[in-house]
């Protein structure tokens, strides 16, 4: 007789299908923010941008992305992943195509060229925002406690797989079919992966047809969680195996829970950090390093590539440490080790002499600040599991408050007291983040009244 999935003994392997779905999401939501600062090379010009419009046009899809952080992970508690993830990708795809023909909407004859293109952009931050706290939400709900750092970091590892990939192919898009096409590629192939996203994710492991028992024992294991005291709570939501869980979020214990502070501090100094190798590291290589053009792009995926390395190395060693250590320390330990070392990598990168020993510093300085994701993204679902899509929302918006300041503080300090300074001032605030973990600690859950 053959056992069918759910009466055969061995563990599926599902959670790791879903994770390769989450993989892929993350992949084309760096594609669809990163292209535009490629397509600009030759967007400016045909359509009379200066680039002082050009940063205008950037920081409306920043603030979309930042003001709907927490209503986009509310919505993956409220809701599930599944539907708030196809409907979020399918939305800004549609608006990552709309960007090719912004200059032409009826919009244009109200607010220009430009604030066409900033409403569009504005838009399809919105759309994004709902995505990494859902990753979040979707691993909350699809991995157990010992492997929430690894998935977590394997997912958002993709924001350096997308970083990457996007400038050499959206350039030679834009080369030999023009720059509106590299939207409507990178629309359709949005699309057809949340298509793919819908058909085959389920929000919970016991909804899914190809789950068995053994594997759904396995992501309900509760040998950390039971470290983590229960949170009172009001109203019903969906919760493991389709059951109800609170939707009523409790604002009063999250905003006087000291751990969610300090977290979304720490953040908000990564995102810091990150948006200056987001922005500024490629024309930092041609500029003050005196790498030529081609040169230059090659070397400016090294901290990319850094990023798609050390995330899930990062995860996994939290999820090691926090098994045998407790999720304290096995949290701390690593968000504070890691944000050390790329401080340190960041002031040796900015004050050697030797271009490519900066080069990988720098990227190394990349690296350890992206080994730190796992325990930022897990502590958030360690402090309260049925809010993970809230909690990391409001983290995530901390990064991006960070993010918003130092693409234009950086090139400010840069020209005024040279670049040393500039990357100076990212180590001090990866410093500081890892000062924050002292006082972290998502073991002890959301504040109790």
């Amino acid at each position: 007789m053959t056992l069918t999935p759910s009466q055969s003994t061995q563990p599926t392997g599902v959670r790791w299908r879903i994770l390769f779905l989450l993989l892929l999401i993350s992949i084309v939501t760096y594609i669809d923010r990163v292209n535009i600062s490629v397509t600009a090379r030759h967007m400016m010009p045909s359509l009379g941008l200066t680039d002082v419009q050009m940063g205008w046009i950037f920081s409306a899809f920043v603030f979309g992305y930042a003001l709907f952080q927490v209503p986009g992970g509310w919505m993956g508690d409220r809701w599930g992943p599944r539907r708030v993830l196809t409907f979020a990708v399918i939305w800004w795809s549609i608006f990552t195509a709309l960007t090719a023909i912004a200059p032409t909407l009826p919009l244009v004859h109200f607010i220009g060229i430009m604030g066409s293109l900033m409403f569009v952009r504005f838009l399809i931050g919105i759309g994004e925002a709902a995505s990494l706290p859902n990753f979040n939400r979707s691993v909350a709900n699809w991995h157990p406690p010992h492997e929430r750092g690894l998935s977590i970091g394997i997912t958002i590892g993709g924001i350096g797989i997308g970083s990457a990939l996007t400038p050499p192919i959206t350039a030679w898009i834009m080369v030999n079919y023009g720059w509106q096409t590299a939207f409507y590629a990178a629309g359709l192939l949005g699309l057809a992966i949340a298509l793919l996203w819908y058909w085959y994710a389920r929000d919970f492991p016991r909804q899914h047809p190809h789950v068995n028992n053994a594997e759904a024992a396995i992501i309900e294991g509760k040998s950390l969680e039971t470290q983590i005291p229960p949170l009172p709570s009001k109203g019903e939501g969906r919760g493991e195996g389709g059951k109800h869980q609170p939707t009523t979020v409790p604002w009063k214990t999250i905003l006087t829970t000291p751990t969610v502070w300090w977290l979304v501090l720490s953040y908000t100094c990564l995102g810091y950090v990150a948006y200056i190798y987001m922005s500024w590291f490629y024309l930092y290589l041609v500029n003050v390093r005196g790498f030529a053009i081609l040169q230059g792009a090659f070397f400016a995926s090294a901290p990319f590539v850094a990023m798609t390395i050390f995330c899930p190395l990062g995860g996994w060693v939290t999820d090691r440490l926090a098994e045998k250590y407790g999720i304290n320390w096995g949290r701390a330990s690593v968000g504070g080790t890691g944000m050390i070392l790329a401080a340190l990598c960041i002031i040796i990168g900015a004050n050697v002499e030797a271009p490519y020993v900066a080069i990988g510093f720098l990227s190394l300085g990349a690296g350890w600040l992206y080994f730190t994701v796992g325990p930022f993204w897990s502590s958030t679902t360690d402090l309260s599991k049925p809010y993970a899509g809230t909690l990391s929302g409001l983290m995530n918006t901390g990064a991006n408050l960070g993010g918003t300041l130092s693409p234009t503080l950086t090139p400010w300090i840069a020209d005024s007291y040279g670049w040393p300074l500039a990357l100076g001032l990212a180590a001090v605030m990866a410093f500081i983040g890892s000062l924050c973990w002292l006082f972290i600690k998502p073991g002890l859950g959301l504040k109790h009244e």
